[in-house]
């Protein structure tokens, strides 16, 4: 297997709305990868471990979201903005159907970008942060935690918040906590971070929500197109596992694989699992 590094596989794409920055490795089918969110995030650091797994039979590109400090920031609510992007990188590219994964945000974001252009995406795997709780109370304990990290940045709550996105919590290293630290309290990464997850942020969300009259995303997932496989992590404490029944019901022919002994980064926890299980669904033929 290739040996991939950030410097080797690193890519700049200029659009009309400034510089979209991306990884790139492997030839084959497009596989366009998209992040999570949260103190530090980075596509890289989402997929660096599972990068050259994939590329051994796609055409990856790990995609950097506008508003988390590598591409290039534009108006409005990072999350708001982040399917418009996609649809510009993929125009910018010329890719007119891709395979996506997207890992919490990013597979909120695939599946938005799936729904208003169903006939470019042609298999979509989500990892967690898809549906709505049913059981659990809402927001999670991680989701809480991010809040309150937001609000008040401590190195102490980055921790706090770190530990709860893992089941193992051997996972927290110091040079992960470096890594997100640096670059969580950057001013420019902070600020979209409160515009995000801070307590105002939230409250201003959920009321122009209800004033939209607009039903929510996961109220029209029985519209996906794709094929779509849904994987979650037994003990994630950021999406509980019981968000997985709303999309598993509704999204028509979507299979659901749950990872035991796994938080929220089901692709760092259980990534040789993952990887297998992912690798069967993109590389399985169509049935007739």
């Amino acid at each position: 297997m290739t040996e991939l590094n950030h410097e080797s596989t690193a890519r700049e794409l200029t659009t009309d709305q400034g510089v979209l920055r991306y990884h790139e490795a492997g030839d084959g089918p497009p596989l366009v990868m998209l992040h999570g969110s949260g103190p530090g995030v980075t596509g890289w650091r989402n997929y660096r471990g599972n990068l050259a797994t994939f590329a051994e039979r796609f055409r990856c590109l790990v995609l950097e979201l506008p508003g988390f400090g590598v591409s290039d920031p534009v108006e409005g609510h990072p999350m708001a903005t982040a399917p418009d992007a996609l649809g510009r990188f993929l125009d910018a590219l010329g890719l007119q159907q891709v395979d996506l994964i997207g890992n919490s945000m990013g597979g909120i974001v695939g599946t938005q970008y799936a729904l208003r252009h169903p006939d470019r995406v042609r298999r979509l795997v989500t990892i967690g942060g898809i549906g709505r709780n049913l059981y659990s109370p809402g927001p999670a304990e991680g989701i809480r935690l991010l809040t309150e990290f937001t609000d008040k940045p401590t190195r102490e709550g980055l921790v706090r918040w770190l530990r709860s996105m893992v089941y193992d919590q051997s996972l927290v290293t110091e040079q992960l906590i470096e890594e997100r630290w640096q670059l969580g309290t950057d001013p420019q990464a902070l600020a979209n971070a409160r515009h995000m997850y801070g307590s105002a942020a939230f409250a201003a969300s959920a009321a122009a929500a209800a004033a939209s009259g607009e039903p929510p995303y996961w109220a029209m997932l029985h519209r996906l197109k794709p094929k779509t496989l849904i994987t979650w992590g037994r003990d994630d404490r950021v999406s509980p596992v019981d968000m997985s029944i709303v999309p598993m019901r509704t999204i028509p022919g979507a299979e659901l694989h749950v990872f035991p002994d796994c938080g929220h980064w089901v692709m760092i926890e259980q990534k040789a699992a993952w990887e297998s299980a992912v690798l069967a669904f993109l590389t399985r033929e169509e049935s007739v």
